[in-house]
């Protein structure tokens, strides 16, 4: 297989966030509306399908904003203010901000170094763009997975997600690390509708690549294959070629399954385009 470029979510993807990220925004919520509402799974779920809310510090404040404006009260009466939210998400999700103590200590990994290292053996080049904040995605990359300097782009370096440009400028490090052509395939694999997304909009930013979305059920949805069905036909639906219940089945040689129809479908669309425009 020629190369290809696979950038990574994290979150849902590389490692389970259920009981971590997903535990602190839901502590957040039922504190923040003085325990009156905790949103469960399919609250969280459900909010994050609407493709907006990739960051858990924002989702967490809407949720807090939608519980009161149910009740008649307007967001702008609230009480309290974002930073205060965010203060106390992380006491939950990192614990001591100096000596982590918090969720993030017991998250299980979803990926291992062999699969990463059969990738490059596959010619797949491979680096991460995630919502996280940096030092909490270096925790897993570099601590958990000992990872030697991957390439990052995470919360401080780039917009939210659906925002493609930390997926460019992850393709951008790639490229110039590993000294590639500038018109590789793209794939990248995340586990929600915003992840989709952003890769719908690169496409658009770029039709001239060959682009590939993958889903990545978390692992908080499969043990009902009700709800599998309902959270891959959410990314399909939101322009995913392919969903997965592990990212390791995301295998090179599915990988060259993918690639080849991604680079067809570029080639028509491209073709198109050039018989419109002399028409």
């Amino acid at each position: 297989m020629n190369r290809v470029i696979l950038v990574f979510d994290i979150d849902g993807v590389v490692r389970d966030v259920s009981g971590s990220y997903r535990r602190a925004l839901a502590d957040a919520v039922e504190h923040f509306t003085a325990g009156a509402f905790r949103p469960n799974s399919i609250d969280i779920d459900s909010l994050k399908s609407e493709g907006v809310w990739n960051n858990d510090w924002e989702a967490s404040f809407e949720f807090v904003c939608r519980y009161f404006e149910g009740i008649g009260r307007s967001r702008n009466e609230l009480s309290f203010n974002y930073d205060e939210l965010v203060a106390f998400f992380q006491s939950r999700y990192r614990g001591d901000d100096q000596n982590w103590t918090g969720y993030i200590c017991d998250e299980p990994l979803l990926l291992s170094p062999a699969y990463l290292e059969n990738l490059i053996v596959g010619g797949v080049i491979w680096g991460f763009f995630s919502g996280a904040m940096r030092d909490e995605a270096a925790y897993v990359l570099s601590g958990k997975l000992s990872l030697n300097s991957p390439v990052l782009v995470a919360m401080e370096d780039a917009p939210g997600k659906p925002d493609p440009t930390g997926l460019f400028m992850a393709i951008e490090q790639l490229e110039s690390l590993h000294n590639l052509p500038k018109n590789l395939p793209v794939i990248y694999a995340g586990d929600t509708v915003a992840d989709i997304y952003t890769i719908v909009e690169a496409q658009k930013i770029q039709p001239n690549r060959a682009w590939r979305g993958i889903g990545i059920l978390p692992p908080h949805v499969l043990d009902d294959s009700g709800r599998c069905e309902a959270y891959a036909a959410g990314l399909k639906n939101a322009g995913a070629a392919a969903v997965f219940r592990n990212v390791e089945e995301l295998t090179t040689a599915r990988i060259e399954v993918l690639v080849k129809t991604a680079v067809e479908t570029a080639s028509t669309q491209t073709m198109s385009a050039s018989a419109d425009s002399r028409t």
